[in-house]
């Protein structure tokens, strides 16, 4: 049926007026999706910071859980007498009175540079050392 008035060649169809690309209710789509976009956003980025946080906290634990591990048979090991003795030999140079103790001096190393290497004596031994240069330069005056 058609409408009077409008006139249509045989075999064609009524020619329609083009539509707009982006119609009312595009329009309001694409901004309610923008607006939840927005909404989310924040949430989303602060879940994910979290995340990371908790997984970062969770390698920290893991790495001190081994940690309290080592030490726990760190100390139970130390309640055994001879690892004790065996401790104050190697760390602290005691030995027992009926023993004779000798500390190995071994040649300094040289650098590749041809200065020797700094020494590894204690603090102490330095000091020392540098008060006995400072009176011999004294009493050379």
């Amino acid at each position: 049926m058609r409408p009077a008035g409008s006139t249509v060649r045989a075999g064609l169809r009524p020619v329609l007026a083009a539509r707009p690309k982006l119609t009312g209710r595009a329009a309001v789509l694409v901004i309610v999706i923008c607006a939840i976009a927005l909404t989310l956003a924040y949430p989303v980025r602060e879940y994910i910071a979290d995340r990371r946080q908790v997984d970062q906290l969770a390698a920290a634990n893991t790495r001190l859980a081994n940690e309290v591990r080592h030490l726990r048979a760190r100390a139970s090991a130390l309640n055994s007498p001879a690892v004790i003795e065996q401790e104050a030999r190697d760390n602290l140079h005691m030995c027992f009175p009926s023993q004779t103790c000798y500390t190995v001096i071994l040649p300094t190393k040289r650098q590749a540079d041809g200065s020797p290497e700094p020494s590894a004596s204690p603090w102490y031994g330095r000091l020392w050392e540098s008060v006995r240069k400072a009176d011999g330069a004294r009493t050379q005056r």
